[in-house]
């Protein structure tokens, strides 16, 4: 599903943040990403999810060379994608529902098979009981959990999540990673980049271990 061959990247001011990085990700697997900070985990998972451009080599997703495409195709493409960032850019003007239903719309999902697709990706993270909360309202684990759900509304065929469990305490991780396990094990094609070592108990899970930008073996 995905190729990463000899993936680098460099920033303005001579920055390596990955340096010849090749490997391939399939269909449905669990796959986290690990490594110091700094290492290049969260470069990494922009790059696959084409937020950046890589500077050298070539990621090709669902048979697409990233860098062939137009910018006109890059929200087609993302439409593959469920993405869960540290900072999950939650609305607090909106309540929890209307947050899940915004890509929905975006897309122009009818407004019925939104509200359901919606209300369905909230049950699936426990939360549809708190629907109508603002976000403002919900603890840091009910915010990510939140963030997940909105991720997953569109039904996605990749779940790519950078640093989902950072700032929670143990049981909202432990929590957080059950709801990635859950949808892995349904046939979702599953990315983490973290540094949170409570990956190591999930079954199924395969290591890409990054060592300052290049991939350790």
């Amino acid at each position: 599903m995905i190729v990463c061959s000899n993936v680098g990247k460099r920033y303005p001011g001579g920055l390596t943040a990955l340096e010849n990085v090749s490997c391939e990700i399939g269909a449905g697997e669990l796959v986290f990403v690990t490594g110091h900070s700094g290492a290049g985990k969260s470069t990494l998972a922009r790059l696959i999810a084409a937020i950046e451009r890589p500077t050298s080599g070539s990621i090709v997703v669902n048979g697409q060379n990233l860098a062939a495409l137009r910018g006109s195709a890059l929200p087609y493409l993302r439409r593959n994608f469920g993405l869960v960032f540290q900072d999950q850019k939650l609305l607090f003007d909106r309540n929890a529902l209307e947050n899940v239903l915004l890509p929905l719309a975006i897309i122009g999902t009818p407004i019925g098979e939104a509200t359901r697709r919606a209300q369905a990706a909230l049950d699936k993270v426990g939360l549809l009981d708190r629907a109508k909360a603002n976000p403002i309202a919900l603890s840091g684990g009910e915010q990510q959990r939140l963030a997940i759900a909105r991720a997953v509304a569109n039904r996605p065929a990749i779940l790519l999540a950078d640093e989902p469990t950072a700032n929670l305490d143990t049981n909202s991780a432990a929590g957080i990673l059950d709801i990635f396990h859950a949808f892995h094990q349904v046939g979702v094609t599953v990315i983490i980049a973290t540094h949170d070592p409570q990956w190591s108990g999930l079954q199924n899970a395969r290591e890409l271990r990054l060592a300052h930008g290049t991939l350790a073996s």
